[in-house]
């Protein structure tokens, strides 16, 4: 059975939240301060996690940004906060998606579904020996694995992260604009909008780091869009 932990500090939306989520098989559990929210979501195992943004103890920004350092589990944040500048802090820490309030509770069982099931096709893709990375300088790309090496040290990518680099590589010196890329990498599972893509771009060269700004790997084409650049 797989368990969901849903930190949110107004019991009622809660008990819904975890009631349909109960009556689609799922285990549930619930916390109501952020700080004892954040410890739970550390040292249990929880195939997703849904995070309110405003809670007592420690808000829901900050709680993202800690267990992502630590684990890859998905994270919906579920939030009365409806501007475009939260949506995009909330995924540039590492969300993998974000509703606002209020919502569908059926529409929340299948994102919670729809996230835990990629996640499983991520955990379920052991690196081959035979496998043959997509290298392009000192970044390696492995596809089967899902895997990200740096100067031969992994960098840790959520699922959209990678499937937007993963493009980028399969498609170098293209450039493309932010709507196709929204509409190519998220597809019909997309909802939301083509801000997305520039978190994630952004989110990108954070993570590979000086080195990929110096080679520029993604490289912004003022007016048009972005191109992985390998020359």
């Amino acid at each position: 059975m797989k368990r969901v932990l849903i930190v949110e500090d107004d019991m009622l939306i809660a008990e819904l939240e975890r009631d349909y989520l109960e009556a689609n098989g799922f285990e549930v559990d619930i916390e109501l301060d952020g700080m004892k929210g954040q410890n739970k979501a550390l040292q249990t195992d929880y195939d997703a996690l849904l995070l309110d943004v405003m809670l007592p103890g420690k808000n829901g920004f900050d709680i993202c940004r800690e267990i992502r350092k630590h684990k890859k589990l998905p994270i919906i944040m579920v939030t009365a906060k409806k501007e475009d500048i939260d949506k995009i802090r909330g995924l540039g820490l590492g969300a993998d998606d974000y509703m606002v309030k209020p919502f569908s509770p059926a529409e929340l069982v299948a994102r919670v579904k729809s996230h835990i099931a990629i996640h499983k096709l991520l955990l379920d893709s052991n690196e081959s020996e035979e496998e043959q990375g997509m290298t392009f300088q000192n970044l390696t790309i492995m596809p089967k694995s899902r895997r990200i090496y740096l100067d031969e040290k992994e960098i840790v990518l959520v699922n959209r992260e990678f499937e937007l680099l993963l493009f980028f590589a399969e498609n170098p010196n293209i450039v493309f604009s932010k709507d196709i890329l929204f509409e190519r990498v998220w597809g019909m599972d997309a909802l939301g909008d083509v801000a997305t893509v520039i978190v994630h771009v952004n989110r990108l060269r954070e993570k590979l780091g000086k080195n990929a700004r110096k080679t520029q790997f993604i490289e912004t084409v003022w007016g048009a869009g972005y191109r992985f650049c390998i020359n």
